[in-house]
């Protein structure tokens, strides 16, 4: 905790937002490993219809929760192709079917808990490949904070209402916000 940093297990989260004393605030990134394999440029897909739990522990801790997006942040690196195909499913059924990258990846993150991305970026003295990020603007916009009640033992119907509820207001900020951050209008934010 020296530099911030925690690690992002129930017990930790409950313990920093547990906290009795005021202005703790912890930064969670919600789909983890899964949603870096959909990190493409152009494409925002988020991986958080099945992640409840942050919306559990806001509810035991009466956290408020701050719907927040950065645009360009799947332009910093150009990641491998890594399509999720149905063709795979006759040879290895997955939960995640796709090409040999992705199903590689798959296994590793399922085996390892940590997803191997394969990226490039620009070099040092070029800009055509090498590992350093490309020069992209970075914007982080945050939505209005969403108050939550403190609720001892959250129900199901509870986590349900303000999961949808975060998933809208976060739909909502991406609309606001994209064209202002060279986005076209058509292109829609993902959430699987």
């Amino acid at each position: 905790m020296l530099h911030g940093v925690i690690n992002c297990s129930k017990e930790s989260l409950r313990f920093v937002l547990g906290d009795s004393r005021k202005g703790h605030a912890t930064l969670l990134v919600v789909g983890g490993a899964e949603e870096a394999l959909d990190a493409h440029s152009g494409k925002h897909k988020l991986t958080l219809l099945k992640r409840k739990g942050f919306i559990k522990i806001a509810l035991e801790t009466g956290a408020h929760l701050v719907p927040c997006f950065a645009f360009g942040e799947n332009d910093v690196y150009i990641q491998a192709s890594n399509k999720e195909l149905i063709i795979f499913a006759v040879i290895k059924p997955t939960k995640n079917q796709g090409t040999v990258v992705r199903w590689m990846q798959t296994m590793v993150k399922k085996w390892w808990g940590v997803s191997p991305i394969l990226f490039f970026g620009r070099g040092i003295f070029n800009y055509t490949f090498g590992f350093m990020p490309f020069r992209t603007p970075l914007n982080t916009v945050l939505g209005t904070p969403i108050p939550v009640e403190k609720v001892q033992q959250p129900t199901q119907i509870q986590i349900d209402e303000l999961h949808s509820l975060y998933i809208q207001r976060l739909t909502d900020l991406y609309e606001e916000h994209k064209e202002k951050y060279g986005i076209a209008a058509d292109n829609h934010l993902i959430i699987r």
